[in-house]
């Protein structure tokens, strides 16, 4: 091709693409319409957040509100860590909620809020404090198929319900008052011992799985009395066992009652050792017994605080949220709330139905320690620790599996 034929096809095509651009534009402004522009792609919505109310129920009233208290701020600090990592269940992200409700330490009470829990549609429920709370509360529960652990009830009648849907987080009557009662007769060496309990599912229970232990050990029990949850002057019924000259008296009941029947004993000038449950192993013991709760002796399912795995992060976390320090059941609760949270991953579902058999299935390492149920939904191998009031606080003497061999080296001076 000669340079003069390059030119003009040069030329030539320069001339066609002027041609066709000149064309478009009159068309355009003929009306013809643009092509459309292509569709937007948008991005994806992010996933709904679902809102999973956890329930709580204890006293939050009453002479054991500082209790109820106790096991609800657990639970709350347990809510309010859940919501802070957040969580993702069957791949949508997940908010806690709590619904706390006072039970006033009432049965009747304690089923009227199981039915209001279960109306109000909650996944779970930590709860209740007390026994003859839980006892009839579960019923509904379990009827509604809703997940229930009790971070405190101890009668075995709890759990001996058969209902799938109940669990504990301690130890029951039937492994805590015999613990209560080799103590008696091994270390303290009763000869004779006097029994009061405050009619109560809890009080009855662990009185009665003490006295059965002591009998068997050759203890005499000299006296059985009963009381309520509710008295606070105990005079007539401990004048009554200071003419039988009781080595000890074990005393099956909370610290709303023990507190003062310590005062009136030394009043009296009952010489004997008092022991009870976990129901009396609190500050507030202390408080309401003066000096007279010296030397007092209780037993509470689980680890001193101070040697739970978590213990010394709980109580440090606790105090700077609440301002106050660990009364009693808080870091059960607390667990209770991870235990169910830890059954719905495992499911990959927030719906009862889905996670309660996982609940069942748990391994779960929480600040109390190793949690894991049997098949009635009794905590595995739980520790019992017995305590001692010296210098105005509770120090630990001693902790023993269920099976009543030592679970911890003693850690006290009143050991060593």
């Amino acid at each position: 091709m000669s340079y003069i034929q390059g030119v003009r096809m040069l030329r030539h095509t320069v001339f066609r693409a002027t041609l066709g651009l000149a064309l478009a534009l009159a068309l355009a402004g003929c009306g013809q319409e643009a092509p459309p522009p292509k569709p937007k792609v948008e991005a994806p919505k992010p996933p709904e957040v679902v809102t999973v109310k956890i329930g709580s129920a204890s006293p939050l009233t009453g002479p054991q509100a500082h209790i109820g208290t106790d096991i609800r701020n657990g639970v709350q600090l347990a809510i309010d860590d859940a919501s802070a990592a957040n969580i993702v269940i069957g791949g949508r992200p997940v908010k806690f909620e709590l619904l706390a409700e006072d039970d006033e330490a009432n049965p009747t009470k304690a089923a009227t809020v199981a039915q209001k829990l279960v109306d109000a549609k909650v996944a779970a429920v930590v709860g209740h404090f007390n026994s003859g709370a839980s006892i009839p509360a579960s019923k509904i529960y379990s009827d509604a198929g809703i997940p229930q652990i009790s971070p405190s009830s101890t009668n075995p009648k709890y759990t001996l319900q058969g209902f799938k849907t109940a669990f504990r987080i301690v130890a029951h009557d039937d492994q805590q008052g015999p613990t209560l009662g080799r103590y008696a007769a091994g270390t303290v060496k009763a000869k004779s011992v006097a029994i009061i309990d405050d009619s109560t599912a809890y009080g009855q229970g662990i009185a009665d799985a003490f006295e059965s232990t002591v009998k068997a050990a050759g203890v005499k029990v000299l006296a059985r009395e009963h009381t309520s949850d509710k008295d606070t002057d105990f005079k007539a019924i401990l004048t009554k066992i200071k003419g039988k000259k009781p080595d000890l008296i074990m005393f099956g009941g909370i610290d709303p009652q023990a507190g003062p029947m310590v005062r009136q004993m030394a009043q009296l000038g009952i010489k004997a050792k008092f022991m009870g449950g976990d129901g009396m192993q609190t500050p507030n013991f202390i408080k309401l017994g003066g000096d007279a709760a010296e030397g007092v002796m209780a037993s509470i399912p689980g680890l001193p605080k101070e040697q739970m795995p978590g213990g010394k992060s709980f109580m440090d976390k606790y105090k700077a949220k609440f301002n106050a320090e660990v009364e009693l059941y808080a870091p059960m609760g607390y667990d209770a709330v991870m235990v169910f949270i830890d059954a719905m991953k495992r499911a990959g579902s927030t719906d009862p139905a889905k996670f309660l058999p996982e609940v069942g299935k748990t391994r779960y390492q929480g600040v109390i320690g190793p949690i894991a149920f049997d098949d009635k939904g009794d905590l595995v191998n739980g520790p019992i620790t017995i305590y001692v009031v010296k210098g105005g606080k509770w120090e630990p003497l001693e902790t023993v599996s269920p099976g009543g061999a030592p679970a911890a080296a003693p850690t006290s001076e009143t050991e060593k």
